[in-house]
């Protein structure tokens, strides 16, 4: 009875060692992730299998598999994965009639980087979400590195076209020029800008100047609400104080065009102003807005009228045109021109500020093609159009994607007042409209979406659209291509443009 007895001892100490073993040990089990289209979901399908025994205990070992379905998610498909390029262990910790939780355990092999994560068998959920946000922080980065490649090939290309006008510019002017005439204004306005952005937009941030997003706009805009607005109060002044510092006050179209781009410049604070009152994206009304853009532009063109602005015809209300069109004489109808110009580059800006760096990088290269297409018939007008495109690339270092400060309609409206103050100084309106071609695209496909909307309506009983969302580049969004393409082809065709309405200008003046 004895030995018996201590047989019965020894026989529970053993199975009671061997319980706690068996409830401490780690199944493995495989995972395996696909992509789908569809909602983001896990699925965990355990099926028994390779089941060994133990000392008269039977231990199984788990397949589980782990889904991640999504089509709203910028990440690339994990179909393309391979099981070489992913390995992911699986570990779960049980014992027999209790329900634990069990320990995941992560090791990213690949060339993604996705460290090691811990999760609770039940929360798969959590797991794959970890997983496309690491992914999905990879692409942004990417995109970001994209950006900045953008930029610096806008700023070289922009940097060698002043270098080659500044070398050949006593050619076209027939009289010499400082060195670097309208580099050195280009590049203090660029770093002006750009050591200003970093005191300015952390102020704004503080302030909670945010931008409201419009709720008709692409859903991918929703993130970009708490992105600090009215960047153009401290780009814009930089511009014309640059300008004024270099030329002084002994131009009249310098300070008129100045005066003009301040002005319009106060319509869009005062929108941007009543946005954030209001929390709304719509500030001023349509018709106060336009009403406000017309009366800029009038004052603008009657004091052109009373103002003796030297010309090198010997007249004034005329418009240069390439042969075989000559010089055109508009009289009263200039003024009609110059309240539409301001109008319709204003708004045109506007519109295309609806991307990171659109905007900015196109009215660069509209200020560089109308700098060389003005620079015979008055020099200091292409040191403000220099000065004005080296603030746009300087605001550019913080507007680029991801962008971390916007223009807002202080920005965009006093761009388009400058770029039409120019032309009305100096009667360049074709020139102007050739180098601001992604504007007027972009007007014009608002424009035609609302005409087409109306008359399809009227005529079929039911409205329809020509394009998915205007203005363009979001219908261009909704397309698929992805924000850094859609501008770095607005900057090739811009740059083309630029240079085509500069050669314009020369041989029509």
């Amino acid at each position: 009875m004895r030995s018996c007895s201590s047989f019965q001892r020894h026989s529970q100490s053993h199975l009671g060692h061997f319980r706690a073993r068996r409830s401490s040990s780690l199944i493995a089990a495989k995972t395996s992730c696909r992509f789908r289209s569809g909602s983001l979901s896990p699925e965990l399908n355990g099926s028994k299998s390779n089941v060994s025994r133990t000392h008269g205990y039977q231990l199984q070992y788990s397949d589980v598999q782990v889904r991640a379905f999504n089509d709203d998610f910028d990440i690339p498909s994990f179909d393309n994965w391979s099981d070489n390029e992913g390995t992911v262990g699986y570990m779960v910790s049980s014992s027999e009639g209790e329900e634990s939780d069990g320990e995941i355990v992560l090791n990213s092999i690949s060339d993604t980087d996705l460290p090691s994560v811990f999760v609770s068998n039940n929360d798969a959920l959590t797991l794959t979400a970890h997983r496309l946000a690491m992914i999905g922080r990879a692409r942004r980065r990417h995109r970001i590195k994209l950006g900045l490649f953008i930029n610096l090939g806008l700023i070289t290309f922009l940097t060698v076209l002043l270098l080659f006008v500044d070398w050949c510019a006593w050619k076209i002017v027939r009289l010499p020029l400082a060195p670097f005439y309208l580099t050195r204004p280009f590049f203090i306005s660029a770093v002006l800008v750009s050591c200003a952005g970093y005191i300015c937009v952390p102020l704004l941030k503080s302030l909670k100047i945010r931008q409201i997003i419009r709720k008709e706009g692409p859903a991918r805009h929703s993130r970009k609400g708490r992105t600090p607005t009215m960047g153009g109060l401290f780009f814009v002044p930089i511009g014309i104080a640059v300008t004024i510092a270099t030329v002084g006050f002994s131009s009249l179209q310098v300070s008129g065009a100045s005066a003009a781009t301040l002005a319009i410049a106060l319509i869009g604070l005062i929108d941007d102003v009543i946005c954030l009152v209001k929390n709304h994206s719509s500030g001023l009304s349509a018709w106060s807005r336009l009403i406000l853009e017309v009366a800029v532009g009038t004052w603008f063109s009657f004091w052109l009228d009373a103002t003796s602005i030297p010309s090198p015809y010997g007249m004034k209300m005329l418009v240069p045109l390439p042969a075989p069109l000559g010089l055109l004489f508009l009289g009263k109808f200039y003024l009609l021109l110059t309240s539409f110009t301001f109008v319709s580059m204003g708004n045109g800006v506007n519109l295309t500020d609806g991307l990171d760096g659109l905007a900015g990088g196109t009215a660069a290269l509209a200020f560089i093609g109308m700098s060389i297409a003005v620079l015979p018939i008055c020099s200091e007008l292409s040191i403000f159009g220099a000065s004005m495109a080296g603030a746009c690339v300087g605001f550019l270092l913080h507007n680029r994607y991801r962008a971390s400060v916007f223009m807002g309609d202080t920005g965009s409206l006093a761009l388009g007042g400058a770029l039409a103050s120019m032309a009305a100084c100096t009667g360049m309106f074709f020139p102007l409209f050739v180098s601001s071609g992604i504007f007027v695209v972009e007007a014009s496909s608002v424009i035609m979406q609302v005409l087409y909307f109306k008359i399809t309506k009227h005529l079929l009983g039911g409205g329809r659209r020509l394009f998915r969302m205007a203005p363009f580049h979001h219908h261009l969004e909704l397309c698929g291509l992805k924000e850094p393409m859609i501008v770095a082809g607005a900057y090739v065709i811009s740059s083309v443009l630029a240079l085509f309405a500069g050669y314009v200008g020369l041989i029509a003046a």
